[in-house]
């Protein structure tokens, strides 16, 4: 790994405003080898994605791009037009941060997938189609064959997640950008996909940029880290040096804001669990979900039989492979997808039995954080009026109560007061995504179903938001279905944990029971396939 294939020298990106230009990356160097996996970490919004889109050209008009990129002896500074696109894809990849905002919804996945492959090889359709299939399989997508021919919105947010990582290596570049390649999967496919890259890397020398906010995957994966600060690059070295001797306060902070399993939880997090003579909030008997398959084929089982309940103060985590349920179980807990059968009761109420006008009154009592902000944000509204919406909706308060409790909920999932009329696209991955959940308890709630509410944050943001989560759950009594793939945050928040499976609830307890003692083999390969956030231990433990 000597052969500098990457290089930024003095890279500085400024965005052109109304007012004065915002310097988003100033003046950072550094390189990738062949061969070599370099993780850039750092705060949400501190420049991690904006330096390495610069590069490939895929900023906005009003960015100014200074300083120097060369893959190998090509300038990438300044490359326009076809000379781009020949670079773009072929020889350089970017696997997207959100990609349901990134898949073409009215394009099948084979045909997006196929348009690259068609682009910069010589292939017939009918090859590059047969060859998509290839790729789906090698990313971990169950019936390939088949599932080419579905659209984004037929996927869950994992499998789309998947869909963007084969069509980055469909070309076999030289180097592949991960924008955050995991957040949207669980701990079993996270693993697939890492093994995944590496095996690029040991296979054609890919050289690999890794942006992630997750140690774990940089303890597994990272021959050495970058650590990004407001902009600036504050820390360079080996993963095992920035782990075990981090220089600069900002890396000692991160590094202590990792969360794994079995450290003890925070006080602020440690509180009992509710009593059994606390209400039931939601209870869900019976539950079954099909969705219609293509014609001539049996209907989809996304829901089988799976019952359960959960009380007020409660905190259930819903954890489980992408495809599982979560999400699905999660909807018709707030009455967004009606059920094929069963029965879901939400504080005493039978959904099915309600009127439309009931159940809008019911709905004020209940909130629902989706998993990805970038397509459930209003991109013409302003981030307090989306924050503001459902108060609006209902006909609470006066704008004036209404702007106050906006910019109370900003403080409270630690955003600027400002931001209120900053508008989505202006926010990065991670600031969506508080703004997410500030909306979701706006109207405090009782139950609150939460779909991956910290995936898209860095740890020490993290660390935060579920301080500040947990304390406002104390406050408000809400319960809360916590849909995650994160066991180490299941691990600080829950009172139990709901696993599933295929649709299935394959095991219910309590967070010592499920993550100390799980009884399924299911449960402990979940465990297993947890990185550890050491370089070390993680090494010898996939060797």
């Amino acid at each position: 790994m000597t052969e500098t294939l990457l290089a930024a020298r003095d890279l500085t990106v400024s965005f052109q405003t109304d007012a004065e230009p915002v310097r988003a990356v100033n003046r950072i160097s550094f390189e990738v080898a062949k061969g070599e996996i370099l993780a850039i970490v750092g705060e949400s919004g501190s420049g991690k994605t904006v330096s390495s889109r610069a590069m490939i050209g895929l900023l906005p008009g009003t960015a100014r791009i200074e300083g120097s990129a060369k893959l190998d002896a090509t300038e990438l500074i300044g490359l326009r037009g076809a000379a781009m696109r020949a670079v773009r894809g072929d020889r350089v990849a970017m696997i997207f941060q959100e990609p349901s905002t990134a898949l073409d919804p009215v394009r099948t996945v084979g045909w997006q997938i196929s348009e690259a492959l068609l682009a910069h090889r010589k292939m017939t359709k009918r090859q590059a189609l047969a060859r998509a299939v290839e790729l789906l399989e090698l990313v971990g997508i169950p019936d390939p064959a088949t599932r080419v021919r579905s659209y984004p919105h037929q996927l869950s947010g994992g499998q789309k997640q998947r869909v963007m990582i084969a069509m980055a290596i469909s070309c076999d570049p030289e180097v592949i950008i991960a924008d955050e390649p995991t957040t949207a999967l669980d701990v079993t496919v996270q693993a697939q996909i890492l093994d995944l890259l590496h095996d690029l890397r040991d296979r054609l020398g890919t050289a690999i940029i890794l942006i992630t906010h997750n140690m774990g995957v940089v303890a597994d994966m990272a021959d050495r880290v970058a650590v990004m600060f407001c902009g600036e690059l504050v820390e360079q070295g080996s993963a095992e040096d920035v782990f075990a001797r981090p220089r600069h306060p900002y890396t000692k902070h991160l590094l202590a804001s990792v969360p794994y399993l079995g450290r003890p939880r925070p006080a602020a997090m440690d509180t009992p669990a509710p009593t059994i003579a606390a209400e039931t909030v939601l209870e869900v008997k019976d539950l079954e979900v099909f969705f219609p398959g293509r014609i001539g084929s049996p209907p989809v089982r996304a829901i089988d039989g799976v019952t359960l309940d959960l009380k007020r103060h409660e905190i259930l985590a819903l954890v489980g492979e992408s495809g599982s349920g979560k999400t699905t179980l999660g909807r018709c807990a707030v009455a967004l997808l009606e059920p094929t059968a069963g029965e879901v009761t939400v504080l005493g109420r039978p959904l099915a039995s309600l009127r439309p006008r009931e159940l809008r009154e019911l709905r004020k009592r209940m909130g629902f954080v989706f998993q990805d902000p970038a397509s459930s944000l209003n991109p013409r509204m302003s981030v307090g009026a989306c924050v503001s919406e459902p108060m609006r909706v209902h006909g609470e308060g006066t704008a004036a109560t209404r702007r106050a409790r906006v910019l109370e909920l900003l403080e409270a999932v630690e955003l600027p007061v400002e931001f209120a009329d900053r508008y989505p696209h202006e926010l990065s991955g991670g600031q969506r995504q508080r703004v997410s959940l500030a909306r979701a308890l706006v109207m405090s709630p009782e139950l609150l179903v939460a779909d991956e509410p910290t995936s898209a944050l860095d740890v020490s943001v993290q660390a935060k938001v579920l301080e500040v989560f947990v304390r406002l759950q104390h406050q408000m009594g809400f319960a809360c279905l916590f849909i995650t793939h994160d066991l180490a945050v299941v691990d600080m928040l829950a009172d139990r944990i709901a696993v599933m499976r295929s649709g299935r609830l394959v095991e219910l307890g309590t967070d010592d029971q499920v993550l100390r003692h799980p009884r399924e083999q299911y449960t402990k390969d979940l465990i297993a396939a947890v990185p550890l956030p050491d370089p070390v231990a993680q090494r010898a433990r996939r060797a």
